[in-house]
C-alpha cells in the first residue's frame, strides 16, 4: 500500500511528460525559427513577439519605426527647411502614427500636439516667413495663413481632433502636412551644403524635379483603367526627384531625360525591380559617385553604402514602393551606372526583419513615384518608356559648362 501511495497517479505523469515534451518542442523551434531567417529573406509572421534571435538582432535596428514608409513622407522629410517648420512638422507626423492605434485613439495626446505646433507657428511667424527668399514672400505669406487659419489649417484641425472625427482628422492632417512641405520648399530653394569640388565637373540638380513617363505596351495589351476610365495601352507615371539629398545622381539622370536618352527605351522586370535598359544610344551619362545622405547628416556620402546593422539608415530609403534608384556601374560598386535605373517594388513579405529592404544603403535612391504607382505592377518585360520630361524643375538643373 505504502508503494502504491508513492506512485505518481496517471495526470501527474502526464504533466511530467506533456511540461518535458513543451519545453523541447520550444527548443526545437527556436532551432527553426534562427536557421529559417537566416537563410530565407521572409519573415515569419505571427512569430516576431518571441523573444529577440540572432538573425533579428542583426536585421533590427529601433530605428526603423522612424523609417518614412510612403515617398511623400520621405520627401517630405527630406526638405532642408527651417529648424521651427521641421518642428512642427514632426509634431504633426506624429498624429499619423496614432490615427492607427485601433479603437480607443489618444485624442488628447492628438491635440497636444496640433495645440503645441500651433503655438510655434504663432510664436515663430516672424522666424518662418523670415527664411523665405524676398522674391516668394507673397506666396509665403499666403500658404502660412492658410497653414494657421485655412480651411484645412492648425485650427479646423483641433476642432476636427475634439469633435472625435478620425475620418475628418486624416484628411485635414494630410492637407496640413501638405502646406508644410510647400512652405519648406519655399525655404530650401537651393542646396543647404556646398559639394566637393571633384564633383562640380558633373551636372547636379539644387532642388527638386518632377519628370513624367509615358510608359506603352507593345504586346496589343492595356493597362487596367482608373474607376470608369477606359483601357488604354499608353499610362502616366510621375516621380519627383530630389537634389536636396542626391544632387548628383539626380542631377545626371534629369540631364538624361532633358537630352531624350530615355525616350523608346524597353524595361525589364526582374526581383521587386522594373530595370531600364542599361544601354542609352549616342546619350551617354555621367558615371557619378554612389551618393547616399544618411539620416540625421547635413551632406551625402561617396563611394560608401551605408551600414544598416549599426543603424545607419539613409534620408531617402530604398524601402518604399516606387522608389527610383541608379543600378550600379558595372566596373565598380563605388559608381552608379552612367544611365540604367530602376521602380523598386517593396515587398515587406521580402524584407529584414526590421521591415527593410536586404539592399537598403547600397544604392543611390534620388526619388519617388508620386503618380502612377498603380501602373508599376503591371509593367511587363518588352514593354517601352515612350517619352520622359523633366516637367518641372529644369531651372534647378546646373550643367558642368555653367560654372566656366
Amino acid at each position: 500500500m505504502q508503494e502504491l501511495t508513492k506512485r505518481p497517479t496517471a495526470p501527474s505523469i502526464l504533466s511530467t511528460h506533456l511540461e518535458s515534451t513543451v519545453k523541447q518542442f520550444q527548443s526545437l523551434m527556436a532551432v527553426i525559427i534562427i536557421f529559417t531567417e537566416i537563410a530565407s529573406p521572409i519573415p515569419l509572421y505571427g512569430l516576431q513577439d518571441l523573444s529577440i534571435s540572432p538573425a533579428e538582432a542583426v536585421l533590427y535596428s529601433p530605428e526603423t519605426k522612424t523609417l518614412p514608409r510612403t515617398g511623400e513622407l520621405a520627401l517630405r522629410r527630406a526638405i532642408p527647411a527651417n529648424t521651427n517648420m521641421k518642428t512642427i512638422q514632426d509634431s504633426l507626423e506624429d498624429i499619423s502614427y496614432l490615427l492607427r492605434i485601433p479603437q480607443r485613439k489618444p485624442f488628447g495626446t492628438m491635440e497636444g500636439n496640433v495645440k503645441k505646433a500651433l503655438k510655434i507657428a504663432t510664436d515663430e511667424k516672424a522666424s518662418i516667413l523670415a527664411s523665405i527668399p524676398a522674391e516668394l514672400k507673397e506666396e509665403g505669406s499666403v500658404l502660412y495663413t492658410s497653414l494657421v487659419d485655412g480651411k484645412d489649417g492648425l485650427q479646423k484641425l483641433v476642432q476636427y481632433i475634439k469633435d472625435k472625427d478620425p475620418d475628418k482628422v486624416s484628411v485635414c492632417l494630410a492637407s496640413t502636412l501638405d502646406t508644410i512641405a510647400q512652405l519648406e520648399l519655399l525655404q530650401a530653394p537651393g542646396l543647404s551644403f556646398l559639394l566637393p569640388q571633384q564633383y562640380l565637373k558633373y551636372p547636379r540638380l539644387t532642388g527638386r524635379g518632377i519628370v513624367e513617363f509615358t510608359v506603352e505596351k507593345v504586346d496589343g495589351s492595356a493597362f487596367s483603367p482608373e474607376s470608369a476610365g477606359e483601357a488604354k495601352s499608353t499610362a502616366k507615371i510621375q516621380v519627383v526627384i530630389d537634389g536636396f539629398s542626391a544632387p548628383l545622381t539626380a542631377g545626371n539622370f534629369a540631364k538624361l531625360v532633358v537630352d531624350g536618352a530615355y525616350d523608346g527605351m524597353k524595361l525589364t522586370c526582374a526581383n521587386q525591380a522594373i530595370l531600364s535598359d542599361s544601354e542609352v544610344g549616342k546619350t551617354t551619362g555621367y558615371s557619378v559617385p554612389l551618393e547616399i545622405k544618411p539620416a540625421g547628416q547635413f551632406e551625402p556620402l561617396y563611394r560608401t553604402t551605408l551600414s544598416i546593422q549599426d543603424g545607419e539608415l539613409p534620408v531617402l530609403p530604398l524601402s518604399v514602393y516606387g522608389a527610383v534608384a541608379m543600378a550600379h556601374s558595372d566596373v565598380s560598386d563605388e559608381n552608379s551606372s552612367p544611365s540604367q535605373f530602376f521602380f523598386y517594388l517593396y515587398d515587406k513579405r521580402n524584407s529584414g526583419l526590421g521591415g527593410l529592404s536586404f539592399d537598403e544603403g547600397q544604392f543611390s535612391v534620388f526619388g519617388y513615384t508620386t503618380v502612377g504607382r498603380d501602373i508599376l505592377p503591371q509593367i511587363k518585360t518588352g514593354d517601352i518608356i515612350r517619352s520622359a520630361k523633366l516637367v518641372e524643375g529644369q531651372d534647378r538643373l546646373v550643367l558642368p559648362s555653367q560654372d566656366n
